[in-house]
């Protein structure tokens, strides 16, 4: 099913019902719209960050500890 025959369907559905139930359908589309662009704000602040030489510098810092240095190991279950 293609975009725009979904929109179609969805229209004519809506312009059969109340007023007070197409404005739930219209307050409910707001809704997942707001939700879908926090998700694309939130993967694109999630790129831009990994794309950051903010902490490179952390890759060159010598590691100061080992596996050895552990007193207690624990071991995943799985």
């Amino acid at each position: 099913m293609t975009l725009q025959t979904i929109i179609d369907k969805t229209v004519q559905v809506i312009s059969q019902l109340p007023e007070d139930k197409a404005s739930e359908i219209s307050d409910f589309a707001d809704f997942i719209m707001k939700k879908h662009e926090e998700q694309l704000l939130n993967e694109h602040i999630q790129k831009l960050v990994q794309q950051s030489k903010s902490f490179s510098f952390l890759d060159e810092e010598e590691e100061i500890y080992t596996l050895d240095d552990l007193k207690e190991k624990y071991h995943e279950q799985g």
